[in-house]
């Protein structure tokens, strides 16, 4: 009989990932209890997180190259927001990264011409332009959400071995989840048993 493993359950967006998608991108890496687990690991469910967050039309499928790219822009995210959140210097690389996405696709509407509906605007995005215009999106999601107001809310989840980023909620907030909170109060309450028995 052949089994089935059972996939490792996705926390819930961690806050603020609503509002910013490059904070979900930033979390599409996750650090879980059972290990390593990369939402944009491989096409398919890279192209399937760029179809729900609506960065690529339905249907729409990007390659391996892209992934990759998608991959290295992830990370350069993910050093902006750990530099923002410890207050230390933004790496020249990961600016770099995010200020190339930026400027990857046009940023302004195009003008076409169609014969219903005569002349209208559009940003272009072939099929072959998918990444490219979800990488512009998602590093300027990426630079509102490092400069805007929500910036000094930004932190990084207290409950190891999560290392998502989530924007938080009230100033007391240390977990991306009530999961995470469990996991670490669990954690502390074995401990101090297994101190007491100790004693």
């Amino acid at each position: 009989m052949n089994q089935r493993t059972a996939a490792p359950a996705v926390p819930p967006p961690a806050p603020g990932a609503e509002q910013y998608p490059a904070l979900d991108f930033a979390n599409s890496l996750l650090t879980l209890p059972t290990g390593p687990l990369d939402l944009l690991g491989t096409p398919d469910p890279a192209s399937a997180w760029l179809i729900e967050h609506r960065l690529a039309p339905v249907g729409g499928r990007i390659q391996e190259i892209c992934t990759a790219r998608l991959q290295g822009l992830r990370a350069a995210v993910r050093e902006l927001l750990d530099a923002r959140v410890t207050g230390g210097a933004a790496p020249t690389a990961a600016l770099a990264a995010v200020n190339d996405a930026l400027t990857a696709t046009p940023s302004a509407p195009l003008l076409r011409w169609d014969a219903e509906r005569g002349p209208y605007r559009t940003m272009p995005h072939p099929a072959d332009r998918i990444a490219d215009r979800a990488m512009a999106l998602l590093a300027a999601d990426a630079a509102e959400l490092l400069t805007g107001p929500d910036a000094e809310r930004l932190a990084r989840c207290g409950g190891a071995p999560c290392t998502r980023f989530f924007v938080r909620t009230h100033a007391a907030r240390h977990w991306c989840s009530t999961r995470c909170g469990d996991r670490v109060r669990a954690a502390r309450a074995y401990a101090r048993k297994r101190a007491a028995e100790q004693s």
